[in-house]
């Protein structure tokens, strides 16, 4: 099931031009968000700031926007089926809204961390890495390598090896009473969940540092997770990074830190 165009289509196939950019290039924009109590409005949704991120992208692009009605007829047909929802919009206005449901074993991620992979390949560097478009070849393909090692979440990184976000997810690390994120410098998507846990964390009088994560500064760290719309946040108990492996604490006080925004 999923809505296109206007219309809700109840199977798992879409109908595009072989000319469409979206198809040949990955030529779309998209947002992912979690929907909470079946409600768009509800706080933890993040509705409108979902919006203005497609807004944002649409303006800079030059593409025309799309019928913001629609996309709320859209998404309020699938949000009583699914709880995460997907909305591209194409350069002709048209917009696709596809719906999945949680990781059986989020509860677990959350509680007990998981293994991430640095993608230490210049294969896996992102082009537009601040806008969310469709072409996300190079994240998909650092994800595909991470599993082949047993890893649930690629770490991206620069030519000058510092560490920028995962493959589906912006970072966070705790050492001497404050948070780090790497910086929002065009090299990163700085995602909903990050823009709200910065404000968040700064009306709780919790220090966040944005600095560039080098090595000496990752293995300082006591413990590190990351965050995204759909899964909250998510801590690392290993990280394999090329012959080495580091490891943190995923029960650590500072996670519970973060986790409290969402209760």
């Amino acid at each position: 099931m999923f809505w296109y165009d206007g219309k809700l289509i109840e199977n798992d196939q879409i109908a595009l031009e072989i000319t469409n950019p979206g198809l040949i290039y990955g030529a779309t924009i998209f947002t992912t968000l979690r929907v909470y109590n079946n409600s768009l409005d509800h706080p933890l949704t993040h509705w409108q700031q979902h919006c203005d991120r497609l807004k944002r992208s649409l303006i800079k692009f030059e593409w025309p926007l799309p019928d913001w009605q629609e996309m709320i007829d859209g998404a309020e047909q699938l949000l009583t089926h699914y709880p995460i929802l997907r909305i591209v919009v194409f350069p002709d206005r048209k917009i696709w809204i596809t719906g999945r449901f949680l990781p059986e074993d989020l509860t677990i991620r959350q509680q007990e961390g998981i293994i991430g992979w640095v993608a230490d390949s210049p294969l896996f560097r992102r082009s537009l890495a601040d806008y969310k478009t469709g072409n996300y070849l190079t994240a998909w393909l650092a994800l595909q390598q991470a599993q082949k090692q047993n890893a649930k979440e690629a770490i991206l990184i620069n030519d000058q090896n510092h560490w920028l976000e995962t493959s589906t997810g912006n970072l966070w690390g705790w050492k001497d009473n404050c948070f780090w994120t790497p910086p929002d410098n065009g090299t990163i998507l700085p995602g909903i969940t990050r823009s709200q846990l910065l404000n968040w964390l700064q009306q709780q009088n919790i220090e966040v540092k944005q600095d560039h994560w080098t090595i000496d500064l990752v293995q300082s760290f006591e413990s590190i997770a990351y965050s995204n719309c759909g899964v909250e946040i998510i801590p690392f108990f290993k990280i394999l990074n090329q012959s080495q492996n580091l490891e943190f604490n995923p029960k650590h006080f500072s996670l519970n830190l973060l986790k409290s925004y969402f209760q």
